[in-house]
Formats: C-alpha cells, sequence, structure tokens
C-alpha cells in the first residue's frame, strides 16, 4: 500500500493503445473497447436477476423501464468518457479537485459500497452458473470465485487490446446464447410493444423498476469508463479532442445498445415463459433456469442460460476490479496491489453470500441479487450529479463542456433516479414504521442516518455552484505549459544503487557513475531478507549476512580504487519498507534500481519491490534492465 502523486488513472496501462491512422474505420475500431468493459456491468447477475423479476412479475408491462434505463446510461457514460478524453482525469480525480477531504472520504465510502453490492451480485450469478452447469454446491461455488483474482492478474499483464478482446468474446458469448433463447420463446410481438408504453402497477413493480434502473445504470461503471477511454494514445488538438469524443460515443452506443439487447431478451423471456405460465413470482435464477426446460420444450435453453450467466459474472467481476481501482487511487491518492485490491472487494462480497447461504437458505439468493441492484441505485445520484458538474463546467472544460440542452437532460435524469430513490426510502421507512414494536428505534437511527444521506446528496449538488474550483481542468490541448528553466542544470551527488549480486548488479553501477561521475557520492544498498535478518535485525549474525557485508565492501573498494565516493548501507526484513528508508537516511537525489524480471505468479510470491519502493520515494528512480 502506497500514497502515489500519479496525476494518471490507471497509469500501468494509460494511453498505451495507439490509434493513429489514416483510414477512418481502423481509427474506429482502434477506439473501441472501452465501451464494451463498461457494458457488462450492464448485464451481469444482478440485472438478471431483476429482470427475471420483473418478467414474471409483471409480463412486458416495465420493458420501458429497460429502454429509458438504457438511454439514461449511454448519457451518462457519454458524459463520463468525455471527463475523461477533456480532463486526462476520471470522475474520482475530478472530485477530489472539487470537493474537501473528508467529503471525498464519504463519496470514496459510497463508491465502496456500490462495488461491493456489484460484486455480490458477480459472486452469487458465478456461484449459480456453476451449479447449474456443473453440479457444484452453492457454498463452494461461491468460495471457488476467489481464485478469479489470477485470471485478472493474467489478463492486466497481457495489456488492454487483449483484455477487451477476451470480455468481447464473453459478451459474444452471452449476446447468441439470449438470441437462442429468443427462438426458442417465439415471444408475442404485439404485446411486447405495449410493453414500451411507461406504467407502474403498484409499489412492487415501482421497487423493482428502481432496482433496473440501478442494476443498468451502475455507479462504478461511471468511474470505470472515465479511466478506460484515457488508454487510447490519440492526437491531443481541438480536433482530435472532438473526434475522440464521437468515436467513443459510437464506441458507447453499440456496446450498451448489446446490453440492452440481452437485458430485454432476460425480461421478455421471462413474461413469454414464466408470467405466460401463471408464475408470477420467480425472482430465482436457478428457478428460472430449472423451468425453461419444461416450459420451452427444449433442453437446450437452460445449458445456454446457465453458459450465459457464468460469462456474465466473470467479465462483470474483472472491470469490478478496475472500478475498485479507479475509487481508491481518485480518492484517496491510495494504491495498492491490484490482486491484493480484487482479492478484498471479492472477500467483502462473499461474506454476506456466505451468510445468507448458511442462515437462510438458497433461496433467499434471488432475494439478496435483487437487493444489491436497489442497494446499487441509491448511491447513483453521488456519482451522477458531481458528472454532470465537471462535464457541464465551461471553466474546466473549455469549449467540450456539455451544450445547454444536454446539461437540461442530464439534470432531468438526476432528478428522476434520485426522486425514485427518495420515494423508495419513504415508503420503506413508512412501512417500517407501521409494524416496528419499538418506532423510537427508528427515530433514532434510520431516520437521521437517511436525513443525513439527503444533506450530503444537497451538500455535493450546491458546493460546485457556490465556489468554482480554480485548478482548471482543461486549458489547451496539453493543459499549462511551464516556463523551464535549463541554463544551469544540476548533476545528481548522492546516488542510492540498490545491489543483488547478480550480473545486473555492475550495470547499475555503471549507469549510476554516468549520471554523477566523480563528483557525486555512491551509496551501495543490500537488504538482508532471510527469515532471522525479518525477525532480529542488525543482530543477526549468520553466514548469508557475513557474505552479503563482504561482498559490499569488495564492490566498495573497486569503486574507491577508482576515484569514485561510496560506502554501503546493509538492510533487514522488507525490501520494500527498508529501500525507501535507507534511501531517505542518505538523503539521495537519485535512485538506482535492476529489475527482477518476475513474471505473473512470481509477482505474487516473490512481491514487486521496484514499485512498491518508486511509490515510497520522492526522487527520481533509474531502472536499470
Amino acid at each position: 500500500m502506497k500514497q502515489t502523486s500519479s496525476t494518471k488513472s490507471l497509469d500501468e496501462v494509460n494511453a498505451t493503445v495507439s490509434t493513429a491512422n489514416k483510414n477512418i474505420w481502423k481509427k474506429l475500431f482502434a477506439f473501441m473497447g472501452p465501451a464494451y468493459l463498461v457494458s457488462v456491468g450492464y448485464m451481469d447477475p444482478g440485472n438478471w436477476a431483476t429482470d427475471i423479476a420483473g418478467g414474471s412479475g409483471y409480463g412486458y408491462t416495465l420493458i420501458w423501464v429497460l429502454l429509458m434505463s438504457n438511454i439514461m446510461a449511454l448519457v451518462l457514460q457519454s458524459l463520463a468518457a468525455r471527463l475523461g478524453i477533456v480532463s486526462g482525469l476520471d470522475l474520482a480525480q475530478a472530485s477530489r479537485m472539487t470537493y474537501p477531504r473528508g467529503v471525498n472520504f464519504f463519496l470514496w465510502l459510497l463508491a465502496e459500497v456500490a462495488i461491493a453490492a456489484t460484486d455480490l451480485a458477480e459472486v452469487i450469478g458465478m456461484a449459480i452458473g456453476l451449479k447449474l452447469l456443473f453440479n457444484v454446491p452453492l457454498l463452494y461455488g461461491v468460495l471457488i470465485t476467489v481464485l478469479d483474482t489470477f485470471l485478472l492478474l493474467y489478463l492486466q499483464k497481457a495489456g488492454m487490446r487483449k483484455m477487451e478482446a477476451f470480455i468481447i468474446g464473453l459478451v459474444a458469448i452471452i449476446g447468441f446464447s439470449f438470441l437462442g433463447e429468443m427462438i426458442f420463446a417465439q415471444p408475442n410481438v404485439g404485446d411486447m410493444m405495449q410493453g414500451f408504453i411507461p406504467s407502474i402497477p403498484d409499489s412492487t413493480a415501482l421497487y423493482i423498476a428502481i432496482g433496473i434502473i440501478g442494476a443498468t445504470v451502475m455507479p462504478h461503471n461511471l468511474y470505470l469508463h472515465s479511466a478506460l477511454v484515457q488508454t487510447r494514445k490519440f492526437d491531443h488538438s481541438e480536433k482530435g479532442i472532438w473526434q475522440a469524443i464521437k468515436f467513443n460515443f459510437i464506441d458507447s452506443a453499440i456496446a450498451l445498445n448489446l446490453a440492452f439487447f440481452v437485458n430485454a431478451a432476460i425480461l421478455i423471456l421471462a413474461a413469454s415463459t414464466f408470467y405466460n405460465a401463471g408464475m408470477h413470482e420467480i425472482s430465482d435464477i436457478e428457478d428460472a433456469h430449472h423451468l425453461l426446460a419444461p416450459l420451452l420444450g427444449n433442453q437446450l435453453a437452460p445449458i445456454l442460460f446457465a453458459t450465459a450467466l457464468l460469462c456474465a459474472g466473470q467479465s462483470s467481476t474483472l472491470t469490478g476490479t478496475l472500478s475498485g481501482q479507479i475509487v481508491m487511487e481518485g480518492y484517496l491518492n491510495l494504491r495498492i496491489q491490484p490482486w491484493l485490491r480484487r482479492l478484498i472487494t471479492r472477500l467483502v462480497a462473499i461474506i454476506p453470500a456466505i451468510i445468507t447461504i448458511i442462515i437462510a437458505g438458497e433461496n433467499k439468493i434471488g432475494e439478496l441479487l435483487v437487493f444489491s441492484q436497489v442497494l446499487l441505485s441509491l448511491q447513483l445520484g453521488f456519482a451522477i450529479i458531481p458528472l454532470i458538474h465537471f462535464t457541464s463546467d465551461k471553466v474546466k472544460m473549455g469549449v467540450f463542456a456539455i451544450p445547454l440542452w444536454l446539461k437540461i437532460f442530464s439534470w432531468v435524469i438526476a432528478i428522476v433516479i434520485v426522486g425514485l430513490n427518495i420515494n423508495l426510502v419513504i415508503s420503506q421507512i413508512s412501512g417500517w414504521l407501521q409494524t416496528a414494536e419499538n418506532p423510537m428505534l427508528l427515530y433514532l437511527t434510520v431516520i437521521p442516518l437517511a436525513l443525513s444521506a439527503f444533506g450530503f446528496l444537497l451538500y455535493i449538488s450546491v458546493k460546485p455552484l457556490l465556489k468554482k474550483s480554480k485548478q482548471t481542468m482543461y486549458d489547451s490541448p496539453h493543459g499549462l505549459l511551464r516556463q523551464m528553466d535549463l541554463s544551469h542544470p544540476e548533476a545528481y551527488k548522492r546516488i542510492s544503487i540498490t545491489i543483488d549480486f547478480s550480473e545486473k548488479d555492475v550495470k547499475a553501477i555503471k549507469e549510476a557513475i554516468r549520471q554523477g561521475g566523480k563528483e557525486a557520492e555512491y551509496r551501495l544498498i543490500h537488504i538482508v531478507e532471510t527469515a532471522g535478518a525479518r525477525m532480529f535485525g542488525q543482530d543477526i549474525h549468520d553466514s548469508e549476512t557475513e557474505a552479503d557485508t563482504s561482498y559490499l565492501k569488495e564492490y566498495i573498494a573497486e569503486l574507491t580504487v577508482n576515484g569514485y565516493k561510496a560506502d554501503y548501507k546493509l538492510g533487514y526484513g522488507s525490501p520494500k519498507e527498508t529501500i525507501p528508508e535507507v534511501v531517505k537516511e542518505f538523503n539521495s537525489d537519485l535512485l538506482v534500481m535492476g529489475v527482477h524480471g518476475h513474471r505473473m505468479f512470481k509477482d505474487i510470491l516473490l512481491g514487486t519491490t521496484l514499485d512498491a519502493v518508486r511509490h515510497k520515494v520522492d526522487i527520481p528512480v533509474f531502472i536499470v534492465k
């Protein structure tokens, strides 16, 4: 874990995909990809639960909610993409620049709750998919989902385009699976068209509708999209930025319409099978799977359903981790190893799933899924309102600020979502007050919490209007030009060099000497990592420590003979912690390090010293391969 001063979102893949191409179609293809990673969040298992509940309970009536949610999603995702393209900041970073530290901390907490709710749906969906396809018990399936941490690591190492290709492959499987389901179900087209006429039959339909909105327009996707568009390396002239905005809108329109097709197909499937058969209370994915074969008279239908479910859960879980990294780094300026971040997120999601299975039983999993999506909807306002503020601000966005008509439309979307959520909260609390044995407990806990949340929402709504941020996100295509003084460049005077007694040592020392010459002072650093060294520190006197000291003295002697001023420092324990301490103690102005060359599982087992150290020192780090 480390504080990072980097201003780049997803620093390791930022601007790694080139879009330089004179052919307009190839250029468009180069931009396409981020929206597909975002779109998987719109077809995750949480969507399945709300779509099945809506279709089985109300037939085709709530299709209009899906369409409305998709339009909302397209508008909001295009705003998120615009923010990332123009400002070079993701939504969390832009919030950190605008709001006070305490406010950002609470916004981060809310974002983490949203990500945990998303991951809960993915855990349950993948576990159900494993059970339906391979008869793995649900509890074991939940535990197995921890292993996808390693898949994420592999895809991140492979690069953004390969990760995007993997996700698009999963999305294609989901799409073709539901195309087959539609052929089997043969829905009534006339009844289906009537579902596009807005109506809310009762309070339960409102609850499901809000769940559909929460499952479709997901808070973490706004953070994700504003960061993913920055993986493209494009021309930052005014013309180039407008082109990037246009291409990313096309990318979003195609990807989100595919997600709409999947969601509509699930709801239509539930309506044409369960609702028409008089089964109006099917919200459980597993029950839906078991009923497909007898109702449709086709054994392939449940297999396609389960395969699509497994792909949906796996694809969504990858993007959830990236979102977690973005909000933590953006709001808190804090970075932890991606695999650890993924593991923590997954464990947080597993706990409520395991508790529900053990205490309430597997039959309550469907209700937990729907609740997770309603919880997501309640978080939406805290992400949408800052996003609209940022993209509307002409001081920060320059000529790329959204036009008046889009600003009005965006605020209407925000008001609808927040209004529905307020209605839901009021009706829910009223119901609790009517049935509670001790209403005073609610007056002392739930009601103050709800009022505080509403007050906080009002604050983030008016804060940017009352006091404009002095920091401009956009001033020129390349940011602010700073005057450089190159008249008297200073040479490095105190250089630290990490040593591991391998062939890299000679290269590292040569490069250090090249930077400092004979005027600089050099310190050779080696860390003893034995179990004894970690326990006893400098009090250890084993053979390895003695050998290391001897080797360091030989290096120093050779440097001294050749006219260089050098000494050494032997550290003990973790290199990640000790190297920065030694560097600061020496008051170094440059650190030279060799690269160990580990890959994948060796990084997990042996650690990534280089990344950990470079974010803990505030001086240049020279990396020698």
